[in-house]
């Protein structure tokens, strides 16, 4: 697909914790040829230190980080550039602060029962973000609702098959 024909100047790759966020724009930044950058690396060393004890994030723990990657999202924007970020963006409040008001900028939601969710965090590892937040992530999400004009993917595929899926939602 020729990046002329895609809308989006940015794309952020949103779901609970579990959903493939890394791995499906790690996909579609090779797919367009646009850097990718996950959302974890902007969490402050608090937040992870917090995250990994198993305690949830608050709004006030999650702004500066949302602030940090539209701030990524702005600079790309601002010279002409495409980018793609994991975020778990689970609020309608997050979204919007990520959007900054720019209709370009698109989310791809990341949607799966809790029990899959599960099932792939009880295998994962190295990762600070410990299955037993799984239930905090489900009670904050807000899926996104159509004004949004997200591209909503199952992700009960395999992952090439999920971003394939991603893609020709875009190119409609």
């Amino acid at each position: 697909m020729a990046e002329s024909s895609l809308h989006p100047t940015a794309l952020i790759v949103m779901g609970v914790s579990g959903s493939g966020k890394s791995t499906v724009g790690e996909d579609l930044g090779a797919q367009f040829g646009w850097p990718f950058r996950d959302g974890d690396s902007f969490h402050s060393p608090a937040n992870v230190a917090k995250m990994h004890a198993g305690i949830p994030l608050t709004d006030e723990d999650r702004w500066p980080w949302l602030a940090a990657i539209a701030a990524w999202i702005a600079e790309h924007r601002s010279r002409g550039q495409h980018g793609i970020v994991a975020c778990s963006a689970l609020k309608r409040a997050y979204r919007d602060a990520l959007r900054d008001g720019h209709d370009d900028v698109r989310f791809v939601y990341l949607e799966g029962t809790k029990e899959l969710i599960a099932a792939r965090l009880a295998t994962r590892k190295d990762h600070f973000m410990p299955p037993s937040l799984l239930d905090s992530q489900f009670a904050t999400l807000e899926p996104p609702s159509s004004d949004e004009k997200p591209i909503t993917v199952s992700i009960d595929q395999p992952p090439e098959e999920i971003v394939a899926d991603a893609m020709r939602q875009l190119s409609d």
